[in-house]
């Protein structure tokens, strides 16, 4: 049996919400749980568009993840 231990050095992650908020928590809980795996936010993107169906805002961002020792 063989492990290959590689570091992770570029993450994306793709968050979507009904409200900014929630947003929000979902964004800052990623960001710890890439904390302990050395990774940083690197950068955020984000829009809102509104549901056609509903009239409702809806919430996205992109997070860019990578390596703090880079």
């Amino acid at each position: 049996m063989q492990f290959s231990l590689e570091q992770i050095e570029d993450k994306i992650e793709f968050f979507e919400a009904s409200n900014i908020q929630t947003l929000e928590k979902k964004i800052q809980e990623k960001i710890d749980h890439n904390r302990a795996i050395m990774l940083a936010v690197h950068r955020v993107s984000h829009q809102v568009a509104l549901d056609s169906k509903t009239g409702q805002p809806y919430f996205t961002a992109v997070v860019h993840f990578k390596n703090k020792n880079n």
